[in-house]
């Protein structure tokens, strides 16, 4: 691949203690994962990205990390991570790993030293305050879990800053000996096969905190020093930052300078896009996605967005007015419990469609057609449900289901010792849903994901060629947009509405010849001037230009 592969990737989330368990104690496992890499590589995944994987309480699903150099023995060893980093790379899938370097776990040696002993080497890579901090119940990151960002110590006879919860301390960052401690870490990961990390919380790293004191202007260098490092050690390694920010502020994230180099981040999640793209599902109307597309962030020339509609996390509306916000979840989280910390939904994207295969491709064509590289959630590709009556995020994070078996395929374990209890009613069961039956449906979903994905990387334009909105009097349900290329351009038509819509395209340049490449239904042949192209309720149609 070249150095630019990140550009031109598909990005596939798991967490590797619900995908496959190789050997029947109820867990996910990294052996489990390896196994199963035939599978991702014929669905057309060039990129794993890891949740974390290294040992840990596990009091917030593995972010709170007790040692950054191990891998939580549940999981597996470091020689199982070097197993899949080489069987991957045989099959043209990259890896890329958690890098959750905020906080650690109040169980990590480095804060028991900490606290337990003020002369400990250990003491100044956290945050602490002698006083009771004005400030201690602001800016939570859970709220309604959390009540407090400083917590009082016993031990230590101080308080503690932790912008997460209050087990996982915040490092220092403005001590130098934690900054090189990580780089030594980053640095141990890409020797044993990593191509990259996804940095957790960015905005939180590059905090300057002290008690009572609102955080200055955020420490970009740290991004500096990272980017040096990892492209030292490894020539094409990755930088893929979480940063759920204004607007104004997220090309500092990726270049030093304005209009400068890519010499930070490669790569932003595009937040402010999501939460667009589901308010214009809301409401059947593409004018949101159209302002969005308008204002996204201009991004050096090789950086590049990371675009998703569903991820580990709940949906983060917080971006969006009141208003659009009530419009979101009134339609796809009508019950209380379907929502978290007074912003978010908490559910997968197949339920919240109700299931319907047409919203469903509509949407992932939407997403796989913006600009930048997809990433796909596990079990997104075959509509796996949510299970509710699990807390808070665990809701969205339940088993792989492979097969209609009753541990699903993913597990020999009894249903009892199972990481995770899996949806056992409703639509979204493994009896419903799996992947061993949808292989053999040649119109399921995950046979459409494999040809989405190829026909993706047929068209090369699209995510790194020019994009633009097209600019024309159309239906308020429809976003027509394209993307050009020295290779070739792009024409890419998509309904909101579930109603049959005519799109006149006549006056936009098409050159000699237009041909369909994807498409929700057989529309026929092109016009050269295409005046009355149809489109069908949640329809979608690509054409290729020349």
């Amino acid at each position: 691949m070249s150095e630019r592969w990140y550009k031109e990737a598909v990005i596939y989330c798991v967490e590797v203690d619900t995908f496959q368990d190789s050997n029947g104690d109820g867990c996910g496992d990294l052996p489990g994962l390896t196994s199963r890499l035939d599978y991702l590589a014929r669905l057309g995944v060039t990129c794993l990205w890891l949740n974390p994987i290294h040992p840990s309480p596990h009091r917030d699903n593995g972010y709170d990390i007790s040692d950054f150099y191990g891998v939580d023995p549940r999981l597996g060893t470091l020689g199982d991570v070097t197993a899949l980093a080489v069987e991957a790379g045989q099959r043209g899938i990259r890896l890329l790993l958690d890098l959750v370097v905020n906080h650690t776990s109040d169980e990590h040696p480095w804060f028991i030293s900490a606290r337990s002993d003020p002369n400990s080497p250990y003491r100044d890579w956290y945050v602490w305050s002698e006083t009771e901090p004005p400030d201690r119940r602001q800016g939570m990151v859970f709220p309604g879990e959390q009540t407090e960002t400083w917590t009082f110590d016993d031990e230590a006879g101080l308080w503690y800053f932790h912008r997460f919860y209050d087990f996982q301390p915040d490092l220092n960052w403005a001590n130098p000996a934690v900054r090189t401690e990580i780089k030594k870490v980053m640095a141990f990961w890409l020797q044993l096969g990593a191509s990259g990390f996804r940095i957790d919380a960015a905005p939180f790293v590059l905090e300057q905190v002290a008690p009572g004191v609102d955080p200055g202007p955020k420490d970009f260098t740290i991004l500096d020093d990272w980017r040096q490092d990892v492209q030292w050690h490894t020539g094409d390694a990755v930088l893929l930052c979480e940063a759920n920010v204004a607007a104004e502020d997220v090309a500092k994230y990726c270049a030093a300078a304005p209009e400068g180099p890519n010499d930070r981040a490669h790569m932003m999640f595009a937040f402010g896009l999501n939460a667009q793209v589901w308010l214009g599902l809301a409401r059947s109307d593409a004018e949101p996605l159209v302002e969005a597309l308008g204002d996204l962030p201009r991004l050096p020339a090789m950086a590049q967005w990371a675009t998703f509609l569903r991820n580990h996390d709940e949906l983060d509306l917080s971006k969006l007015t009141d208003e659009q916000r009530n419009d979101v979840m009134a339609v796809f989280a009508p019950r209380s419990d379907m929502r978290l910390y007074n912003r978010g939904i908490r559910r997968r994207l197949a339920p919240m469609m109700k299931g319907d295969l047409g919203h469903i491709k509509l949407a992932y064509s939407l997403q796989f057609t913006m600009p930048g590289t997809p990433v796909l959630r596990y079990g997104e590709e075959i509509a796996m449900g949510e299970n509710l009556r699990l807390p808070g995020r665990e809701a969205i994070r339940t088993p792989m289901q492979w097969d209609d078996s009753r541990g699903a395929g993913f597990s020999t374990a009894p249903p009892a010792d199972l990481i995770r209890p899996m949806p056992n009613r409703g639509a979204f069961t493994a009896k419903r849903v799996n992947v061993r039956q949808q292989r053999r449906d040649r119109d399921s979903l995950l046979r459409w994901f494999e040809q989405l994905i190829r026909v993706l990387r047929e068209c090369s334009e699209i995510g790194v060629g020019t994009h633009s909105v097209v600019d024309v009097p159309l239906p308020r349900s429809v976003l027509v947009h394209r993307f050009d290329a020295p290779e070739g351009s792009i024409l890419l038509l998509h309904n909101l509405a579930d109603r049959v819509v005519t799109v006149d395209l006549s006056d936009v340049d098409t050159g000699p010849s237009a041909y369909e490449v994807f498409a929700d239904s057989e529309y026929g042949p092109l016009d050269k001037r295409p005046t009355g192209l149809r489109l069908n309720g949640w329809g979608y149609r690509w054409i290729r230009l020349s």
